[in-house]
């Protein structure tokens, strides 16, 4: 298995390496889902989703810089620290994954409100009242799941070439 590059080393290689580990987990994504496995499909869609978002930010790094200064301490007991913009491309923490897509907007933004909601779902379930989960039901979920991984697919595409 190819080791994930670090971004304050090579962002284009970064970038090149998480299309493709979006596009990888857009086909686990799909097969959980034709093979009934809805929330299981949903983890799938929410990573495939993270992967995107991750690879668009390498080019929207200087705004990141100014959004999120300072430095972040890298684990494994290194003393190294790296600008936080760049260990938050690396990571992506769902914490901050609305503002980042907001920074790199269009498409990427309004999407990731729906993988947002779909990681509700992944951990809640449906839920008919919405107070846990936006999706009533498994249905409902599985369209978002495979307009998600529409998207992906069309966003990766226009990336590469």
């Amino acid at each position: 298995m190819e080791q994930l590059p670090k971004p304050w080393f090579d962002l284009n290689k970064y970038r090149e390496v998480r299309l493709r580990e979006a596009m990888y987990e857009a086909e686990l994504a799909e097969s959980f889902l034709n093979q009934g496995l809805i929330r299981n499909a949903t983890g799938k869609a929410f990573q495939t989703w993270k992967a995107l978002v991750a690879a668009y930010a390498v080019d929207k790094i200087n705004e990141l810089r100014k959004l999120f200064p300072g430095t972040k301490k890298l684990r494994g007991g290194l003393r190294a620290r790296v600008e936080k913009a760049y260990w938050i491309v690396a990571v992506m923490p769902t914490t901050v994954l609305k503002p980042v897509a907001q920074v790199i907007g269009g498409d990427v933004d309004v999407y990731t409100n729906m993988a947002l909601w779909l990681h509700e779902y992944q951990y809640n379930g449906p839920d008919k009242q919405g107070i846990l989960s936006p999706y009533p039901d498994d249905e409902s979920a599985a369209r978002d799941i495979r307009t998600l991984i529409s998207k992906t697919r069309e966003l990766t595409k226009k990336t590469i070439q």
